[in-house]
């Protein structure tokens, strides 16, 4: 049986933590940060946790992670 691919895409998006749960970066940081307070590009700094409805999915797109 052949080896399956990593996605390639997802691989830049997405980490593992040593308990096995997947890091994502949070959205909304990229442009148009003058009308965002101080506050809200702080929390976007930290990074969040996949959603577990989600993690099905990205774990098929992360086959040796």
């Amino acid at each position: 049986m052949s080896k399956q691919k990593t996605h390639s895409g997802a691989k830049k998006r997405f980490s593992f933590t040593a308990t096995g749960k997947i890091k994502r970066s949070k959205a909304y940081r990229r442009h148009i940060l003058t009308s965002k307070t101080q506050k809200q590009k702080r929390n976007l700094r930290r990074g969040a946790l996949v959603h577990h409805t989600n993690e099905a999915a990205i774990r098929s797109l992360l086959p040796y992670a």
